[in-house]
């Protein structure tokens, strides 16, 4: 309840026991054994800071808080509380919730890009090493100086793959890039998507504004996450977590400390938060724990013992209340005594004591007074809730999702041009240059061929017209021989001889009655 800018939470007779607003932001913790009365505290709480106007996100493990959004019903035991705590203006409401699911089920998609997260985060909720964390950086860089925007895993994969199938390239600007590191990479960000990372990464983000809002009566809305899958997944749990309180811390504006927060933020069963996780993730969370309060939110811690939670985060919890716990081990009496002492002493009871004895809805409450200093622990009754305590169908669940102010705006994922486009359209272009070479190279080693073969069939004419010319002289020397040869032959036969001396014998006879002409005539001169 909230009344006279007080958040009640809890009354020991006429004794309220109350959240101071301004105080809200110095964060708390709810703890108790199963069964303890733990929900019922976180409801109260919530509703508390909803009535005061301010807007709350919770990470429902167990699917408890959804019934926030419907108004309770009369019962008996509520009465009975009622009636006891003399809560007169007690009246039962339902309060306005938005739900929230990374995997689409119970709630609107919560979305965020890989390029939002940055290589510092990612590589601490992947647990790389120093040197693959270094090559995760230079492709985050690559990604901008390329205009490559990194929105899902498969982005990231692909410019992975791209960078290091073409390390060579970016060796002088960027340095060294090894096939080894990039494989590393390449699976833890595969163990991320088998956890359901794919559902995680893309657009449209989810943005802060739209958990910081208000109904028309000014109570802020409950941002109920349904995590009863995602907790079962823990590195996608704390891949979650740990971009959720960075991304407040990162983009919530400075304010130091407000009359109220601007957010509550509860995560609910806080041992698997840091039992599941790796140090650097548990270091992250706990630094960022420490700081973000001055943005003006105030995260509560919910589970069974205050040693689930780390000191460094333990001592920034100035808010308690403490549920029973049971002591059945050595172990459990530590766990008690421990719990015992984180509170301020009240003389009229032993705080140890009082742990162990506390009846379901009882509870040891602590809240900083207006000096921020922790008041002495009270025993006190916790306020029943106003809403509804139980389930909800998935008919009025599906109702409010689609009568919710954002209703659309994150159901439909954008599918826009990222680096997986940009890498398949460079190794397309570069496939297509690749093959426009491989055709030149076919083309002139083709006209290499055809100017081989024409030199060669040159040359193989060329031996040819040798040949037959050598042929034709050695046939016309050949019968040039043969003629001789025949003309020899000729000579040499009697009918040639004898026919010659005949010739010779006429041609002699001639000449001698030509010669004897010539001597008549010569004589008849001298005459």
């Amino acid at each position: 309840m909230y009344k006279n800018n007080k958040l009640i939470i809890g009354k020991n007779g006429d004794n309220e026991l109350c959240i101071l607003p301004k105080m809200a932001n110095r964060h708390g913790i709810i703890t108790g054994a199963s069964g303890s009365g733990k929900t019922t505290t976180v409801k109260v709480m919530a509703e508390s800071f909803s009535s005061a106007g301010i807007p709350v996100f919770y990470v429902d493990v167990k699917g408890d808080l959804a019934s926030i959004c419907k108004a309770g019903e009369q019962n008996e035991n509520v009465d009975k509380r009622v009636v006891s705590l003399k809560l007169d203006d007690f009246n039962y409401e339902a309060f306005p919730v938005t739900f929230f699911d990374v995997f689409k089920k119970n709630g609107h998609p919560i979305r965020t890009t890989v390029e939002s997260i940055g290589p510092r985060l990612l590589s601490i909720m992947l647990e790389l090493s120093d040197a693959q964390e270094g090559v995760l950086a230079i492709v985050f860089q690559i990604a901008k100086d390329e205009n490559m925007p990194l929105i899902d895993l498969g982005d990231l994969k692909s410019l992975l793959l791209y960078v290091g199938e073409n390390k060579d390239k970016y060796l002088t600007k960027y340095g060294n890039i090894t096939t080894q590191t990039v494989g590393a990479i390449q699976r833890n960000i595969l163990m991320l998507e088998q956890e359901g990372g794919v559902d995680f990464f893309g657009k449209p983000e989810l943005q802060l504004f739209d958990l910081l809002q208000f109904d028309f009566n000014g109570k802020g809305f409950i941002n109920v996450l349904d995590a009863q899958e995602l907790f079962k997944k823990p590195t996608l749990y704390a891949v979650f977590l740990v971009w959720m309180l960075n991304n407040l811390y990162d983009n919530l504006p400075e304010v130091g400390d407000l009359e109220r927060p601007k957010l509550a933020l509860f995560l609910d069963e806080a041992h698997l938060i840091f039992s599941e996780m790796s140090p650097s993730v548990t270091k992250q969370i706990v630094q960022v724990v420490k700081l973000i309060r001055s943005k003006g939110v105030g995260v509560y811690f919910i589970s069974q013992s205050p040693s689930d939670v780390p000191d460094d985060i333990l001592s920034q919890l100035g808010n308690k209340v403490q549920h029973v716990l049971r002591s059945y081990t050595p172990s459990d009496e530590k766990a008690i005594k421990a719990a015992a002492n984180s509170f301020r002493t009240n003389p009229k009871f032993k705080t140890e004591e009082a742990i162990k004895e506390l009846a379901t809805g009882e509870a040891l409450i602590s809240f900083l007074d207006e000096k921020g200093e922790p008041s002495v622990v009270e025993r006190a009754w916790i306020l029943p809730p106003q809403s509804y305590m139980g389930t909800i169908s998935d008919e009025l669940r599906d109702s409010l999702i689609k009568s919710s102010r954002i209703y659309g705006k994150y159901e439909t994922e954008h599918n826009e041009i990222s680096a997986t486009e940009k890498v398949d359209e460079e190794n397309a272009r570069r496939e297509e240059e690749k093959k426009r070479l491989e055709e030149e190279k076919a083309e002139e080693a083709r006209a290499k061929e055809e100017e081989k073969q024409r030199i060669a069939e040159e040359k193989a004419a060329e031996k040819e017209a040798k040949e037959a010319e050598k042929k034709r002289i050695a046939e016309e020397k050949a019968a040039e021989k043969k003629k001789k040869e025949e003309e020899k032959a000729r000579k040499n036969s009697v009918g040639y001889k004898l026919g010659k001396k005949v010739t010779n014998a006429a041609a002699n006879k001639v000449i001698n009655k030509g010669l004897n002409s010539i001597l008549k005539g010569l004589g008849k001169l001298g005459k």
